[in-house]
């Protein structure tokens, strides 16, 4: 009998509970935004096993890459990481190879926003472990002792949902001040960043915002174009057909109106409108706003895009150009959401800053070992909108490709939560190239990584083993380290990104205008001289070989091995090495054979890629 009133006392707690809407299931992982990062971060994380349920307040799937309009993936063409490439393939896939979308100067992947929306939700749909709730928004979370508790707005009611981890993939960090994490919003001290390039002081001026348009070929049809719009001015888009580089030394305009329309040329003759000089941009600082004071000031953003369609069609003589009708079914026929250049920038386990850009190897603290993210976009800032904005010239800041630490996906302070989108732990200047595409895309598959092991091993995201969560992200043919002449094919992908994860081989850094680089060199030789150097921090026994600057041969290389490790078995080595013994070997047979036999990449680091004493 007391077993039946303890059941029934529960059943009926649970059913009332239910009925007033305050629990409907608990998940392993809860994504609050099913933009670009969101979505990646449940296709991981769900493919690891998790429990996901992905919050979105569109109807669609894919943030500032479909529901935003920007269609023109910027950067990483070499470097098709991971979900990017998974993406990137199901383009390729939909409009016939590669040729089928290099339909615009601007980028060699563009695409429609609604074909990409049907891209990712036939993605997320083959993943059972994956549930969206669309057209929803967060009310209010709770963190518990162990996870949050969230409540959630779906279909006017409200739904409170538990959940071991909490990823924050909205567009602008909104989860950051509800969840009590540490963050800055605008522009650094160069005294607390030591890059060179940032104002004096601090301020909290962002970059431009865009609402983009899809525009459509519509041939001779009159009704397609804009009734001139209340404030429309020439004079604000005078300069529109100006199509210098800003990369290049030249300071002269070009004009040609037919180049810049081309810019984001899509598909099926269609027009992604994103542009910058005298364009559509426009500065508006709403991160900190209500959602109805954001409402109120995105509309002049809105409005000062018709403007710009407006001067396209009947200024620069585009009238066969309209707002699509096949994209998006709003009134004005605009995208669901703005294009947001900046959010908030959590405090996170790490911060990457501009020297570590440039100068990875050369830092304080290794965080080169600690990447699961790579991007190859230079550092782009859109300031034309504001006059108060300093005057720095960002794309003349020259870097090469870059990787992004795993800890600046972790906040500092808070247990069971992960930073994602455009809000992990930069500096404002580097969030000048992490904003762009396929980093996000990584960044929410690496978020998808560090949530489902979280998760699964009931452990907050940075008591995980880094090393771990590397080696997951490499199965699921991710880059740890920017190299762009190791494809993801190569049977030694893995090895080389392991041992280059380590620094004992290290990549080439070259700036290159807006596609930087790093080469490995897998063919190349290397000395004697530079192997024992890369092997020191490892294995400071390796300073007792005594190298010259000849190429390591097999020969050579067996003997610094068994100086490192004398307990290794001779025989083993030169099965590994498979060489003669006066043969000269190459950097990725180096790589393979460290990977093979010393294993240094087993070494534990922690976050900020600093060795993890380890008990004997």
């Amino acid at each position: 009998m007391n077993w039946f009133k303890s059941f029934f006392s529960i059943l009926l707690v649970s059913v009332t509970l239910s009925s007033q809407g305050q629990t409907v299931a608990s998940y392993d992982v809860l994504i609050v935004g099913g933009g670009a990062s969101g979505v990646a971060a449940a296709l991981q994380a769900a493919r690891l096993g998790s429990k996901v349920l992905v919050v979105e307040e569109t109807g669609w799937l894919g943030g500032m890459l479909t529901s935003a309009g920007v269609s023109a993936i910027d950067g990483n063409h070499r470097m098709p990481s991971g979900i990017w490439g998974e993406f990137r393939a199901e383009l390729y896939a939909y409009y016939g190879g590669p040729k089928a979308v290099e339909t615009g100067w601007v980028s060699n992947t563009l695409f429609e926003p609604s074909v990409g929306n049907q891209i990712l939700k036939k993605m997320v749909g083959a993943e059972k472990n994956i549930a969206v709730w669309y057209k929803s928004n967060l009310l209010d979370l709770k963190k518990q002792a162990k996870g949050w508790t969230v409540a959630i707005e779906r279909k006017g009611k409200k739904k409170t949902v538990s959940a071991s981890i909490l990823v924050d993939a909205t567009e602008l960090g909104d989860l950051l001040p509800r969840a009590g994490v540490a963050y800055s919003i605008g522009m650094d001290s160069r005294y607390d960043t030591k890059e060179e390039f940032a104002p004096e002081k601090a301020n909290s001026i962002i970059q431009d915002l865009t609402y983009v348009a899809i525009l459509k070929d519509y041939g001779a049809d009159p009704k397609r174009l804009l009734k001139k719009p209340q404030g429309y001015d020439p004079k604000e888009f005078e300069h529109a057909c100006d199509v210098k580089d800003p990369a290049s030394h030249n300071n002269s305009p070009i004009i040609d109106c037919n180049q810049m329309i081309t810019y984001g040329k899509l598909p099926n003759g269609k027009y992604m409108i994103n542009w910058p000089k005298d364009g559509n941009d426009i500065y508006l600082n709403i991160i900190e706003m209500s959602p109805k004071a954001r409402a109120v000031e995105l509309q002049k953003a809105k409005d000062h895009t018709l403007r710009f369609v407006y001067h396209l069609q009947n200024q620069l003589g585009f009238k066969n150009l309209g707002l699509a009708d096949d994209e998006y079914d709003t009134v004005d026929k605009l995208p669901f959401i703005a294009y947001h250049r900046e959010s908030r920038r959590a405090k996170g386990l790490v911060q990457l800053t501009l020297p570590y850009v440039q100068r990875p190897y050369q830092q304080e603290l290794p965080l080169y070992r600690t990447g699961g993210i790579v991007g190859d976009y230079t550092i782009d800032h859109h300031h034309l909108k504001n006059p108060d904005a300093p005057k720095i010239d960002f794309v003349k800041i020259r870097v090469p490709s870059y990787n992004v630490p795993l800890g600046s996906l972790i906040p500092e302070q808070v247990n069971d939560f992960i930073v994602a989108e455009k809000s992990i732990s930069v500096s404002n200047i580097v969030a000048g190239a992490t904003r762009l595409q396929p980093v996000v895309l990584g960044i929410g598959q690496a978020a998808g990584v560090l949530a489902a092991l979280s998760a699964k091993q009931g452990v907050s995201p940075k008591d995980l083993s880094l090393r771990h969560v590397q080696q997951v992200l490499l199965e699921n043919h991710a880059y740890l380290m920017p190299f762009i002449d190791v494809d993801l094919n190569d049977p030694r992908f893995q090895s080389i990104h392991r041992i280059g994860a380590t620094g004992i081989l290290k990549g080439r850094g070259v700036p290159y205008k807006w596609a930087n680089q790093t080469w490995f060199y897998p063919e190349h030789r290397i000395s004697e001289v530079d192997l024992i150097d890369g092997m020191r921090s490892y294995y400071p026994v390796a300073d007792k070989v005594a190298g010259s600057g000849a190429d390591v041969t097999a020969e050579f290389f067996a003997a610094l091995l068994l100086q490192v490790d004398p307990t290794l078995n001779k025989d083993k080595i030169r099965s590994v090495i498979a060489a003669k013994e006066n043969q000269v070997l190459t950097r990725a047979q180096v790589a393979v054979v460290l990977d093979h036999i010393l294993k240094p990449f087993e070494r534990p680091v922690d976050f900020t890629g600093q060795f993890i004493a380890t008990k004997n």
